[in-house]
């Protein structure tokens, strides 16, 4: 089945794509937990080879408490992605708020040498609890 992913933005001929889930199981109220997945998708509609270096996110909280995260790549890889193909992957956010929200930057490098800036769109967290 495929998998709907409501935000997105392109950058270069790059299109990230963000599908969000609250999780329950894992998220505590009564310790100020709530913790949320994302499915991340990056096609490729460039004419280049582009591979993954770097991740930079702002993770906001709902009270406007922000951190910043840096990292080599995504899930310990840094994927080659070719021309007419995408990399998934899966990966979480706890908070201290029953909503936030995150957005960021990927570092990519393409085969002609130039590194680019590929937008992660800005997504919301909300617990269903808080949704109305």
């Amino acid at each position: 089945m495929e998998r709907f992913f409501p935000h997105a933005a392109t950058s270069h001929g790059i299109t990230v794509r963000v599908a969000v889930s609250f999780l329950p199981d894992r998220s505590r109220a009564d310790s100020a937990r709530w913790f949320w997945s994302y499915h991340i998708r990056i096609e490729n509609h460039s004419d280049l080879n582009v591979q993954l270096l770097t991740r930079h996110w702002v993770i906001t909280d709902g009270r406007g408490g922000m951190q910043q995260i840096d990292g080599e790549g995504v899930v310990g890889e840094q994927p080659v992605i070719a021309p007419g193909k995408a990399h998934d992957y899966v990966s979480g956010c706890p908070l201290g708020t029953p909503t936030g929200r995150m957005e960021g930057v990927y570092r990519m490098l393409r085969s002609d040498g130039d590194v680019i800036a590929v937008e992660i769109p800005h997504f919301p967290l909300v617990a269903p609890a808080v949704a109305d």
